[in-house]
């Protein structure tokens, strides 16, 4: 679709919540294979309630015309190119608060809001000065800072909570559950607070049950909150496939589903590389390998780090259900979603394959599993429900 030059006449809009009345002329549109949509508004840049009003009118003029299949498209086009940006916040500082703010100014998905304990107020501000310094080196047009204060996270569209004690050699997830119980009620007042419409996602361990929690201690709705273990536990298991295969990790196809602990199940049948079955590529034996490193790989790197647990790649697979959101992808990526029904479990947050995008998440997807999986995921589940059932919620 091609439209050039096409001419909307003045109108009048009245919007009472600001008392404003505004004069808009929408001068001309382009369309450049139905990916770039330019609008001059009186040769100003229009705020965005008045563009969702300009949409509105777009919808309204051009539906008519079979032509315009690619609408919805077009609509997300307008609103990233003039709305405002995104406005990210993140609880808690540390180790993957630090990469995750990192992250998302490379890939500009907004402005970035650090935040922490009050007395940790000026550490934050440094780490968030430290990255406005990074920014010319790349270009990165965003603004980041830092607080102790929650109420810096107001009107933010994505919260990402990272807060709470990490593992140290020893320790299971579960050890961590009654320190970081007090920390994610505590969080979820002042999210639900400041941030009420926000998408939240956790990393917070142990995950599947803190998840819980915090949907019960913010009454939050179940599109509104997430957690990020399913996305780690895959990529986790795509990059031991490519490790052992030697073949390229772009290549990789695989998804884990269930807790975010060992009894985690690695779906063999869904693992290919380039389309190729696993089991066509590697012998069971060095499968079975990567099933059970899998299932350990949180153990192993905090074994190895001798102080602390994962770092990089749980920010990493949390930018990726961020930008999936922020961008309205609506990318299939297993995460701790609550489960109504679905895969016959009912209540409870554990890994699944779903549908994120712009409406959180959006579907959890379901599909038939092996009478295997099904007693993998039985077992899994049982591992979950003993942990919610200790939050005494």
């Amino acid at each position: 679709m091609c439209i050039l030059g096409t001419v909307i006449y003045p109108k009048t809009y009245h919007e009472t919540e600001d008392t404003l009345v505004i004069l808009a002329i929408l001068d001309k549109i382009y369309l450049y294979q139905s990916a770039y949509i330019i609008f001059h508004v009186n040769n100003r840049l229009c705020n965005s309630k008045i563009l969702l009003i300009l949409c509105n009118n777009f919808k309204t003029h051009f539906m008519q015309d079979n032509s315009c299949c690619n609408y919805a498209h077009n609509i997300r086009n307008i609103r990233g190119y003039w709305m405002p940006r995104k406005k990210i916040s993140l609880v808690g500082g540390g180790q993957i608060g630090g990469i995750l703010a990192l992250i998302a100014a490379q890939k500009e998905l907004g402005d970035i809001t650090i935040v922490d304990l009050p007395q940790l107020e000026d550490p934050m501000k440094g780490k968030a000065l430290d990255l406005m310094a990074l920014r010319p080196h790349d270009g990165y047009d965003v603004n980041i800072s830092g607080s102790g204060d929650y109420a810096a996270i107001t009107g933010s569209d994505l919260v990402i909570i990272t807060a709470g004690l990490a593992r140290k050699p020893g320790m299971t997830r579960e050890d961590l559950l009654e320190i970081n119980l007090k920390i994610i009620e505590s969080v979820a007042k002042q999210i639900k607070q400041h941030a009420p419409d926000a998408f939240v996602i956790l990393t917070t361990n142990p995950l599947d049950a803190i998840v819980y929690a915090f949907h019960k201690y913010s009454g939050f709705s179940k599109q509104q909150v997430v957690g990020m273990a399913g996305s780690l536990d895959s990529g986790r298991f795509k990059a031991f496939i490519a490790m052992e295969t030697g073949l390229s990790v772009q290549d990789v196809s695989g998804m884990v589903m269930g807790g975010h602990g060992p009894a985690m199940i690695p779906l063999i049948r869904t693992a290919s590389v380039g389309g190729i079955p696993l089991v066509d590529l590697l012998t069971t034996e060095q499968i079975d390998a990567i099933v059970k490193r899998t299932q350990q790989a949180g153990t192993e790197i905090v074994k190895l780090l001798g102080n602390g647990s994962a770092f990089y790649s749980p920010a990493a697979a949390v930018i990726e259900m961020a930008e999936a959101y922020i961008k309205d992808k609506k990318r299939v990526i297993p995460c701790a979603a609550l489960c109504e029904g679905e895969y016959d479990i009912d209540g409870y947050f554990v890994g699944v394959p779903c549908i994120i995008g712009s409406g959180g998440v959006e579907k959890v997807i379901e599909f038939d599993l092996t009478p295997e999986e099904q007693s993998q995921l039985e077992k899994t589940i049982e591992a979950v429900k003993k942990t919610v059932e200790e939050t005494g919620i």
